[in-house]
């Protein structure tokens, strides 16, 4: 007879809620960034390619915090990690909204960068915590955290563009949005537990202790970050990730571009397309966890790269603008669990610190692909267009679909033993 999971106490409750609360005040924040890019551009005054190099500092930042989350949290537990990624993402967001109001361009990158580092830290260590909340409480948590991202893209961008259209202040703006983001840190530092992911390889002074990897002691910092990809079940969920993340990312930063070039529509269609994208995918993440336990996650997701790579394949051949704008939902739908779910499997089968190194690897192998693989697309379109260019996203898709079997639960996996009464509950 299968055991129920662990009943979820209180502090569980709070644990939980508050990594839905802080996820979805990260993806307003982002939201509202990207909403107020063209308000930010004029009051700098500066050209398309001079803003370039100003954004060029949200990638330098984010991908520091993104190589840097996983090695911090086995060292010093997620907890801290969070109220640095935290403190940078207001302190970004303070800088960003001061830098436009004094039109100083500088500023501007510096808050940038500032504001990335802490989204990279956060987002990394949220992954870690929300893979172990997933082990405390026997049930999917990671689709809807990401869902609670994806819902703040969603309200942000609906925020934004109402902002936007009144004429308020870009300054004011974000700095009541860091603001909010500052509340929601806070709570969510309190209700988070701490040492959650840190390694008993650390000693109190920070020096590894013990080497090796798997059952026994294990190596500490980059040697110890890098021996987890001996494991060829992690390695193929880390290509597995990389081709979801692409996905994702790819209809982030080019989806309304695609649909004005590719398929001649306007800027507001364009627009709508990508919240079109972004509702399917929030819907995607927070209706997935039933279908998870059911079908489980190797299922789930071969089912969702052919879903997402249908789409695609109708927004890259279809002549009908119409067609390729109904077209992202499926695109939407089928990329939304792919990341969560990939996270969440690397952890399975292990120990709570190899869980976490093992998550910690294949978060950042996800984020590396949105920040790097979607931008080199750009590069591959000024040779033969947008739209041909998103191939390399249908063969990833395809590529992806051909080795879920990765994602089959390993025996012992607390949600795949949850009885069927709790297994809808997220």
């Amino acid at each position: 007879m299968k055991n129920p999971p662990p009943i979820m106490d209180s502090a569980t409750r709070r644990w939980r809620a508050a990594l839905f609360l802080f996820m979805l005040a990260t993806g307003v924040s982002m939201a509202s960034w990207v909403a107020r890019t063209p308000a930010v551009r004029d009051a700098l005054e500066v050209s398309t390619g001079a803003m370039g190099l100003v954004l060029f500092g949200l990638s330098i930042g984010s991908m520091a915090g993104v190589l840097a989350s996983g090695g911090l949290v086995r060292r010093h537990g997620g907890r801290l990690v969070i109220t640095v990624g935290a403190v940078l993402l207001v302190a970004g967001l303070l800088v960003i909204a001061g830098g436009a109001a004094l039109e100083v361009s500088g500023g501007v990158f510096g808050g940038l960068a500032l504001f990335g580092a802490g989204m990279g830290l956060a987002e990394v260590a949220f992954n870690i915590e929300g893979a172990a909340v997933e082990r405390t409480v026997g049930r999917p948590v990671l689709p809807v955290l990401h869902g609670c991202f994806s819902l703040g893209t969603v309200v942000g961008a609906l925020l934004g563009m109402g902002l936007t259209a009144v004429r308020f202040p870009v300054g004011w703006h974000l700095a009541a949005v860091a603001l909010a983001v500052a509340a929601a840190g806070v709570w969510t530092v309190r209700a988070v537990p701490a040492g959650t992911g840190r390694e008993e390889a650390y000693g109190r002074g920070g020096d590894a202790k013990g080497s090796g990897v798997g059952g026994g002691g294990r190596a500490g910092g980059v040697r110890g970050h890098l021996a987890v990809w001996r494991d060829r079940r992690l390695v193929l969920i880390g290509l597995i990730v990389l081709a979801m993340a692409f996905a994702e990312g790819s209809a982030n930063d080019w989806l309304p571009l695609l649909m004005v070039d590719g398929h001649g529509t306007g800027a507001t269609a364009g627009s709508l397309t990508f919240m079109l994208f972004a509702v399917a995918m929030t819907t995607g993440r927070f209706t997935g966890g039933p279908l998870l336990v059911r079908y489980g996650p190797a299922a789930v997701v071969r089912a969702s790269a052919v879903v997402a790579a249908v789409g695609v394949a109708l927004v890259v051949f279809s002549d009908s603008a119409l067609l390729a704008g109904a077209a992202v939902v499926l695109w939407g739908l089928g990329a939304s669990l792919g990341f969560p779910v990939t996270i969440s499997a690397a952890g399975e089968g292990a120990g709570p610190g190899d869980a976490s190194a093992r998550v910690a690897a294949v978060s950042t192998a996800g984020y590396a692909a949105f920040l790097v693989g979607p931008p080199s697309l750009g590069f591959l379109a000024d040779h033969v267009g947008l739209r041909n260019a998103m191939v390399v996203v249908l063969v990833l898709l395809g590529g992806a679909a051909l080795i879920t079997g990765a994602l089959r639960r390993v025996p012992g996996d607390p949600v795949a033993e949850a009885p069927s009464s709790q297994r809808d509950l997220v």
